[in-house]
């Protein structure tokens, strides 16, 4: 996981395709939700930490 500002561009686990996500700085301290690839619409479980004004974000699959 990398820290970032607004966006991060990834790897979409399913297709290998770098991919933007956008997260909100501000929020819950932890959050996962599900989100669809804009390249091959397989579902990503993405799973966003937040620490002061640190934010991390991964992705990984959602069908395991």
């Amino acid at each position: 996981m990398q820290p970032f500002a607004d966006a991060q561009v990834l790897s979409c686990p399913y297709c290998g395709e770098e991919v933007e996500v956008q997260v909100d700085m501000a929020g819950p301290s932890s959050e996962r939700y599900v989100e669809d690839c804009s390249v091959c619409c397989r579902p990503w479980a993405v799973s966003v930490t937040r620490e002061g004004e640190d934010v991390w974000v991964s992705l990984g699959r959602d069908d395991d």
